[in-house]
């Protein structure tokens, strides 16, 4: 007798009388589908939260690398505002305070004089404020030389304060030249002007 007659043979309510090959293929069967539904039934939460969890590490990974490369970086984005802070401190340095502001003025006068040029205008105009610095314009009119002129404007560039010349027109006067410019310097606003400033600005709101 065969396998396939054996199994058209046996009876399910005696199981105790089946053929060992059958028991054994029954057992198999069962193992496997107690092993199905406890996969399904039981280890789809596991396998879900397993899923889950991997993508947290890979988010977690992900800013770890970010928060590395931002370490990395962290000594060169310290020297680079130091360089920076020291830079800006040292264009501080060249402002004028409002109590220098006369001096800067005669500096600018004595530089002309010194090159033997003649003033024929020196006027100082009304500051302009533009947020936290101020810009001071200076008509100017002088005469002399060819050479004095280019001396007295590379005079300028050497002060020790920010000032430049702007809108120069140079034309031909009696014995040389006539140099016609806008000198500008600049000055930063002390504590007690930039209360003053924040304090109009409201008011300039309401109008």
């Amino acid at each position: 007798m065969n396998f396939l007659e054996e199994l058209k043979n046996i009876d399910p309510k005696k199981p105790g009388a089946w053929p060992w090959l059958v028991k054994l293929a029954s057992f198999a069967a069962m193992l496997f589908a107690v092993v199905a539904m406890g996969a399904f039934f039981d280890w789809q939460d596991q396998y879900e939260g397993l899923k889950q969890a991997k993508q947290e590490e890979q988010q977690l990974r992900e800013a770890f690398l970010a928060k590395k490369k931002e370490a990395i970086n962290l000594d060169i984005i310290k020297k680079q505002l130091i360089d920076t802070q020291q830079s800006f401190g040292a264009l501080l340095k060249q402002l004028p305070s409002k109590s220098e502001m006369d001096a800067l003025l005669t500096d600018i006068n004595q530089a002309g004089l010194g090159r033997g040029l003649q003033f024929d205008l020196f006027r100082p105009g009304n500051e302009v404020a533009t947020g936290v610095f101020t810009e001071q314009p200076i008509s100017i009119k002088v005469s002399g030389n060819y050479d004095d002129l280019g001396n007295f404007a590379s005079d300028i560039s050497l002060l020790p304060r920010i000032v430049t010349l702007n809108d120069i027109s140079i034309s031909p006067s009696a014995g040389g030249l006539s140099m016609d410019a806008t000198a500008k310097t600049y000055r930063y606003l002390d504590e007690s002007e930039l209360a003053a400033q924040k304090k109009a600005k409201p008011a300039g709101a309401k109008k």
